[in-house]
């Protein structure tokens, strides 16, 4: 395999193109399309493959605490100005709050417009609600709208990243960042020790990938040999509008966004379409984002605003999630005859803004938040979600997909909000073209990410032997802040 090097003057070697047989997006497509046909003719086989699934959804969650934190902390401890640390997380914050209230106001629009619900005339009273069902909405009726912001500091430091809570694990990261950066020269073995275990854990990452075909499959082949298609035939209306509304929102809004950066949509999607097969198999977003971390930073964006907002937009940018919610309240509200004013309906989405983000990473967050918000408002009867309870799966590809492109869209604006974002260079990556690596990135073919080829190098790491030739400190970004700079 050709490799990039950097010794003297730079010099670019074109990796030859893999072969469309070789790429990852190809067998896990082909795995999620027998899935579906093992579930649809064999339901009881399919069903017997969910743990085939878990296991490899569970593999690639027990890493993204670690590879999360040793990111942000890598990030952070690397610059020279932690005021620009700071203000890119306000920025992002802000840009969350903005793009979630566009996801949830083109939810509303969509189901005022259709109103779907009028017709069924359901007695909230006579509803009958499953036991799964049942702790969710116990859940959600203890969830107090400012509980998110108690809930970011955690009672250990070992316990985010036993129960994989992303956003407790960013605030620890955050933390560690700024005291590490604080300690000067004394904190630079710390913060060679923490470029190096990240990349071990990519090249973990990198063998657990290439599972990902096999993980999609049982992931299918359970969902469809459970659920079947029995569902869309009394909810397909719903399912198909929250999936037109979402389609609408990623060209429109997020589309909008990208032209202008000067950008297109879907040649970035296209780019990320490994990812997107991911997320399609195993109907969550989380096994996408170290891709989508190392996809970004290739683009152009640097290290620490990739580190800081793709996690916490993980979090905190949930446009799907936030589309869903909005549709699924106003489908009750419709479903139940509870009648709501544009007065009553802007209300909810104040406190959808709050309940969303206090089930973030949390299993059944979706409905968590959900009750949460119709016990707080009080109009709207909680028991009213098991109208939709039955269809939620059929959704969550669509909602993981949504969340996924709003994030990647979302660093890409801050990367160009702070002035850091290199259009051209991200324009031509999205395009397939061969670009000189990042001066912070481990030079490698972006190719490479997804070969299947016996000598893959995924995610940026490269053939020791090739290590000293590039910077002393092989596998790892060099230092860019000037306290750092005397260190070994």
């Amino acid at each position: 395999m050709d490799h990039i090097t950097n010794a003297g003057n730079a010099t670019v070697t074109p990796a030859p193109k893999t072969r469309w047989y070789k790429q990852l997006y190809f067998w896990v497509l082909t795995a999620i399309l027998i899935g579906i046909l093992v579930g649809w003719l064999a339901p009881s086989t399919g069903i017997a493959m969910e743990p085939i699934g878990t296991t490899f959804v569970n593999s690639m969650k027990m890493l993204i605490g670690p590879i999360v934190f040793l990111t942000i902390v890598g990030g952070i401890a690397s610059v020279a100005d932690l005021k620009k640390v700071g203000m890119t997380g306000l920025k992002a914050l802000t840009y969350f709050q903005i793009g979630t209230i566009c996801a949830m106001v083109f939810g509303l629009v969509a189901i005022n417009v259709f109103r779907l619900g009028d017709g069924v005339n359901a007695d909230a009273s006579t509803i009958k609600t499953s036991d799964s069902a049942a702790k969710l909405i116990d859940a959600g009726a203890h969830q107090e709208w400012w509980q998110f912001l108690t809930h970011i500091i955690p009672n250990s430091i070992v316990g985010p990243f036993v129960e994989g809570d992303i956003l407790q694990i960013i605030f620890i990261a955050v933390v560690f960042g700024i005291a590490l950066n604080a300690m000067g020269k004394v904190g630079a073995p710390v913060l060679d020790g923490v470029q190096r275990l990240t990349g071990v854990m990519f090249k973990i990452l990198s063998f657990i990938m290439k599972a990902a075909p096999l993980g999609a499959f049982g992931a299918m082949a359970f969902a469809v040999g459970k659920y079947g298609v029995s569902s869309l035939t009394s909810m397909g209306g719903l399912i198909a509008l929250f999936y037109v509304t979402s389609i609408l929102f990623i060209v429109v809004v997020l589309g909008s966004v990208m032209a202008f950066l000067k950008l297109n949509i879907f040649t970035m999607m296209r780019h990320l379409k490994e990812e997107y097969m991911l997320i399609l198999g195993t109907s969550t977003a989380e096994p996408a984002l170290p891709g989508l971390m190392r996809k970004l930073e290739h683009a152009g964006v640097k290290k620490e605003t990739v580190g800081l907002v793709v996690p916490t937009g993980y979090s905190f940018n949930l446009d799907g999630a936030a589309i869903y919610l909005s549709l699924a309240a106003l489908y009750i509200a419709q479903a139940t005859n509870t009648d709501l004013t544009i007065g009553q309906q802007l209300g909810l989405l104040a406190v959808m803004l709050l309940t969303s983000k206090g089930a973030a990473g949390v299993a059944g967050g979706g409905f968590i938040a959900l009750t949460a918000t119709l016990t707080t408002i009080g109009t709207i009867p909680a028991a009213g979600i098991m109208l939709i309870f039955g269809i939620d799966k059929f959704m969550s590809e669509c909602r993981a997909i949504v969340n996924f492109t709003g994030n990647a869209v979302a660093t890409l604006f801050i990367a160009w909000w702070d002035r850091t974002l290199d259009a051209d260079r991200a324009r031509r990556v999205f395009a397939g073209e061969t670009v000189e690596p990042m001066p912070a990135e481990d030079p490698v073919h972006l190719d490479d990410v997804t070969d299947t080829d016996d000598d893959l190098t995924e995610y940026g790491h490269h053939d020791p032997k090739h290590g000293d030739a590039r910077h002393p400190t092989a596998g790892t970004a060099p230092d860019r802040s000037p306290a750092y700079s005397e260190s070994a």
